[in-house]
């Protein structure tokens, strides 16, 4: 009847409708997905050079660790000359026969022992400073790298459901094409065979 095929346009508008809507979604959602995918690589690129910043720095504390180990080294060295040289100083004082001028080179011995002594354990803290700002660095630098490696691996996985929630969507738009497809004919079928009854009716 044609109240039955103005239904049935009815509802082929309808569906024509939707299927420019969702057509108009999935252009949009193809277009985030791109967006997300440059992201995605953005981040890689950060995280290579993090990491190559990391690297670099931790080169850096080994080598600062290292001298801090010879600067130690050389202080307790030369701790072990200074207690050397008070032995003799007090060996020189209980004897009278040694010279004078034996006691007064060990005291600028002594002196310059003394003098080198400070001076490395200035070095030496300088150094343990130095590493322990290097290895503060280094934290903070590795909890950033933690964090924007979270941040990427959760954009991952957003970009993985968005990708099959696209699949989905693209098999809902074939299934609703072959519908209004199916549709579209059957509408053309009814009306020839209307106006053929009509025919019929003459």
């Amino acid at each position: 009847s044609d109240a039955h095929i103005r239904i049935l346009k009815a509802k082929l508008r309808i569906l024509q409708e939707e299927l420019d809507q969702l057509s108009h979604e999935y252009y949009k959602k193809d277009d985030e997905n791109a967006n997300l995918c440059a992201k995605i690589k953005e981040l890689e690129e950060d995280h290579t050079r993090l990491q190559k910043t990391t690297n670099i720095q931790q080169t850096q504390i080994e080598k600062h660790k290292a001298l801090a180990e010879d600067f130690s080294q050389k202080c307790d060295a030369l701790q072990l000359q200074v207690s050397a040289l008070n032995k003799e100083i007090e060996h020189l004082k209980r004897s009278q026969k040694q010279a004078a001028g034996v006691h007064s080179t060990a005291e600028v011995r002594l002196n310059r022992a003394l003098e080198e002594v400070e001076w490395l354990k200035t070095q030496l803290n300088k150094s343990k400073q130095m590493n322990k700002d290097k290895i503060s660095e280094e934290h903070e630098s590795r909890e950033r790298l933690i964090a924007e490696k979270n941040t990427l691996q959760k954009q991952k996985a957003e970009l993985i459901v968005g990708f099959k929630k696209q699949l989905k969507l693209i098999d809902i738009l074939k299934r609703q094409k072959m519908h209004f497809e199916a549709a579209k004919l059957l509408s053309f079928t009814e009306e020839e065979f209307m106006k053929a009854l009509d025919w019929g009716k003459l």
